[in-house]
């Protein structure tokens, strides 16, 4: 729900079991889901400790095919950013990989990317977009990333010290 006052995301957990976001000014929906997401496990335990399950099958299902809507538009979004063709998206259940790109021009990616900054995000796509350029991980490779994505750096830091307690 949206509130013009709020300064911030603010996370609830009803007596019913419920879960409410507030929304702050200049917020957005995409946003308010990936929040939600960075806190699967507080929402959890509030849900147990007022009696009510976890998190349901198909309230994990539901936050999936958020989490496969939004990062599906953003790398195509990115693919035309950057004049490339996307033949097919799909986001997964990943343990090990954020994401993936086949020689077929197939982008995955891991429906955990939701859990982080956007920005973070956004370099995991790009890095997967510029295979489509260049499949493998030379000095040539690294040099589109950087053109493409200038705080890529930051990004791998982020994901080297934060990426692990997502999984």
């Amino acid at each position: 729900m949206r509130h013009r006052r709020a300064r911030r995301y603010v996370l609830r957990v009803d007596h019913d079991g419920r879960v409410r976001v507030t929304i702050p000014r200049g917020g957005s929906r995409r946003e308010a889901v990936a929040f939600g997401l960075r806190y699967l496990d507080w929402i959890g335990g509030q849900r147990a400790r007022l009696g009510h399950p976890a998190l349901g099958t198909e309230e994990r299902r539901r936050v999936k095919e958020q989490a496969a809507a939004a990062l599906t538009a953003r790398v195509r979004a990115l693919a035309a950013e950057h004049r490339l063709q996307v033949s097919r998206v799909s986001v997964r259940d990943q343990r090990t990989r954020w994401g993936s790109c086949g020689r077929d021009g197939h982008i995955c990616l891991n429906w955990r990317l939701m859990l982080m900054p956007a920005w973070v995000r956004d370099y995991v796509m790009i890095h997967e977009l510029m295979h489509l350029r260049r499949l493998d991980h030379s000095s040539a490779y690294w040099r589109l990333v950087a053109d493409a994505c200038p705080d890529h750096e930051q990004a791998r830091r982020w994901l080297r010290e934060h990426g692990p307690s997502l999984r």
